[in-house]
């Protein structure tokens, strides 16, 4: 392609060249003759002019200078018509060899330019798709980079100890129940504080935003255990008898039996990851429960906002 292109250049700067000198050369071939023919024509007058004044004879069309015509009012001398010749066009100048020179170094430093000029932007143009190209992997490469940092995070999360919440009737107890936790992960878990609190309130909406625990008492020691996955543990327990005695007085122990009130239990339960380091941050899941009172049985539930239900 770009030897195509030299060739049509160096073909246009030739026809230019041979247009020129075709167009200076005719000027100076017609100049000669019409020159010479209008030096010729003077001459010829003049000799034949000449002749007639000797011999006294005068031509037609031709006056004696020596002549007197009448006028009428005198005599008059006659005046010959001027003739003008035209100067006749200088022959051009020859085109010496140091302008030859310096013209065709001119045409090759224009074709060397121009080749040049072709080549950067080809080389630009080579340099863009490969920066493209670059680009696309790097995108690609990070794109890939993030899927497996995604597929090792969802791996942990698959392996870790998930701790969830159920409730179960007591099998000693009637009218009694259980909050049972239990390990659904896949690696031994850790727990390593749990905490429960008992409110009494028309509704879940009636309850703290965020669930509100009373201070721990730093003398009694934390309760830790270690749980497989698969086992589970009693974490609180309640029945109809302990109504009576979180109600404190008669007149709240009728709104609950009239529904009117409700009780809450929640609670959370704080575990690491037996696998894990020690600095590695904690996991928490919270629960919520609400007792129901009948008039010869009971039941409890799982209710609460998603505050009081959560897994970290």
């Amino acid at each position: 392609m770009l030897l195509k292109q030299l060739a049509v250049v160096a073909i246009f700067l030739v026809t230019a060249q041979g247009t020129l000198q075709a167009q200076t050369a005719p000027s100076g071939q017609q100049t000669g003759p019409t020159s010479a023919k209008a030096r010729a024509v003077p001459a010829a007058n003049t000799a034949a002019s000449a002749p007639a004044v000797a011999q006294g004879n005068p031509t037609p069309g031709t006056v004696n200078s020596a002549a007197k015509t009448d006028c009428q009012s005198g005599p008059c001398d006659y005046q010959m018509p001027h003739i003008t010749v035209a100067t006749p066009a200088p022959a051009p100048a020859p085109w010496p060899l140091q302008d030859r020179i310096a013209w065709g170094a001119n045409v090759l430093l224009a074709l060397l330019g121009y080749a040049g000029i072709v080549l950067a932007v080809s080389v630009l143009k080579k340099i863009e798709r490969q920066t493209k190209y670059g680009e696309t992997a790097a995108l690609a490469a990070q794109e890939a980079a993030e899927a497996a940092l995604l597929q090792a995070k969802a791996i942990v999360q698959a392996e870790r100890p998930w701790i969830l919440i159920h409730v179960a009737p007591s099998p000693t107890i009637e009218n009694g129940f259980t909050v049972i936790a239990t390990n659904r992960g896949r690696s031994p878990a850790r727990v390593m504080s749990t905490a429960d609190e008992l409110r009494i309130a028309k509704d879940e909406t009636q309850l703290p935003g965020i669930p509100e625990y009373t201070p721990v008492d730093p003398d009694v020691p934390p309760v830790t255990m270690i749980l497989l996955p698969g086992e589970f543990a009693t974490i609180k327990a309640f029945c109809r008898d302990d109504v009576k005695a979180v109600s404190g007085s008669a007149d709240r122990l009728q709104r609950i039996e009239n529904w009117e009130e409700r009780i809450f239990l929640y609670g959370k339960v704080i575990y690491r990851d037996l696998m894990e380091p020690a600095e590695a941050a904690a996991h928490e899941t919270s629960w919520c429960c609400r007792y129901i009172h009948g008039r010869q049985k009971s039941g409890l539930v799982m209710a609460g906002t998603l505050e009081y239900n959560q897994h970290t």
